[in-house]
């Protein structure tokens, strides 16, 4: 059984010190939107939603006539997300309807493209649903500085800068960009935690100065 959380745990891990890791290319589904990840009806909502319908449709396909090759049965992913906010240096958590996003879900590494697009088209069959925001996204993070928060999203600033002064005084300098992102991983469910407790992992994209 493939534990992402377990067989990856430096990318994972718990620890409110924060480290430099260096993330190899990898296999996502994903979907784009913006809004206020709030909004109950907003684009962010509904992005969950199509994740799960199609990393479950993967999870259960060994039940199906479809047959994966290579298929080891595995633990669903924590949620994960890339985030950033058009013309704003750093984040506004005050104008939350400015955020830009893209919501994600790791793939094992038996999931190819075709097996990703048989996924679409049979959870489209059975939840009646259009499914074409998905999209496969291979993405290659690199060198980051990455910690652990607890409690509300909006208390990120304080993690996030721990996390760059250690980034300093190691050697390296920010380098969020259009292409490298503000990276969260959602251990915990934000519907179901409280906001003090909740557990996400906070990743930035850094370079050697």
């Amino acid at each position: 059984m493939i534990d992402f959380k377990k067989e990856l745990k430096e990318e994972y891990l718990q620890s409110e010190k924060p480290i430099i890791i260096n993330v190899s290319k990898t296999n996502y589904l994903a979907v784009r939107g913006t809004g206020n990840p709030n909004d109950e009806n907003g684009e962010y909502i509904s992005s969950i939603g199509y994740l799960y319908g199609i990393i479950y449709t993967i999870k259960m396909s060994y039940k199906t006539n479809y047959k994966v090759k290579d298929f080891d049965q595995f633990v669903a992913p924590p949620l994960e997300g890339f985030w950033w906010q058009e013309g704003i240096d750093g984040v506004d958590y005050l104008n939350k309807n400015k955020f830009s996003f893209i919501s994600i879900i790791r793939l094992p590494s038996f999931v190819t493209k075709e097996v990703f697009e048989w996924a679409k088209v049979e959870a489209e069959k059975k939840k009646k649903t259009d499914f074409s925001k998905v999209e496969y996204l291979e993405y290659e993070e690199g060198l980051c500085v990455q910690c652990m928060h607890k409690g509300s999203f909006d208390d990120e600033l304080k993690t996030i800068e721990k996390m760059h002064k250690f980034m300093i005084d190691n050697g390296y300098s920010l380098d969020i960009s259009n292409q490298r992102y503000h990276h969260e991983i959602y251990l915990s469910d934000a519907r179901k935690v409280e906001k003090d407790k909740l557990k996400t992992i906070i990743r930035h994209p850094i370079k050697k100065i």
